[in-house]
């Protein structure tokens, strides 16, 4: 008995929210052993090395890359997915996502609900917005896809790459291409956004 509420415990505790320091420690360990390896953190590379394996470098000279430098980063991406699942299906927590009162009304005031009913979703994905039941739908999965896929290409990394290792490795255009996401983010969120909502 004493071993099964000990595990219990255990499957309690990895399941509540954790500071954020955590992740932030985890990912300061994780960029520090790659930068020791030679190796510059990043995800968006991972399509490059995708379109290779799938033939494209025979066509395209972009795409004929190495993949035996390259198989680590498709690792790490697969073990992302994989405990995203495994998070998701098992290790789900019982509290939803911290989100700021301002945040809900403001969310409120264009259209998108705050999901009261479904407590363990709060907080992710707002399916006003993000479904294929509507042609408004299906046209911002496909626009928002192809503006991440190209600005990914276009700025030569995507925001893991520029804004963790690119940073830590004091590279300008890194932080200027920082400084562009924070300015596109707030353009999007007080400008673009209402308007896409008001569609």
């Amino acid at each position: 008995m004493e071993l099964i509420g000990n595990t219990s415990s255990f499957w309690e505790f990895i399941s509540q929210p954790w500071h954020w320091s955590v992740s932030g420690a985890a990912i300061a360990l994780t960029l520090a052993l790659l930068t020791w390896m030679g190796r510059s953190f990043g995800v968006s590379t991972t399509f490059k090395g995708i379109c290779t394996m799938a033939g494209a470098g025979k066509r395209i000279p972009f795409f004929n890359m190495d993949m035996k430098e390259e198989y680590w980063r498709l690792a790490f991406v697969l073990g992302g997915i994989l405990g995203g699942f495994i998070t998701a299906r098992f290790l789900q927590s019982p509290e939803p996502v911290a989100i700021s009162e301002a945040t809900i009304e403001y969310l409120g005031s264009i259209g998108i609900a705050y999901p009261e009913s479904d407590a363990l979703n709060r907080g992710f994905v707002p399916t006003e917005i993000f479904n294929f039941t509507s042609i408004k739908g299906i046209i911002l999965a496909l626009a928002g896809g192809f503006l991440v896929g190209f600005g990914a290409r276009y700025g030569d990394g995507c925001t893991s790459g520029h804004a963790i290792s690119g940073l830590a490795h004091l590279q300008l255009p890194s932080l200027i291409t920082v400084i562009g996401f924070f300015i596109g983010g707030l353009l999007m969120t007080h400008l673009l956004f209402p308007l896409l909502m008001g569609m």
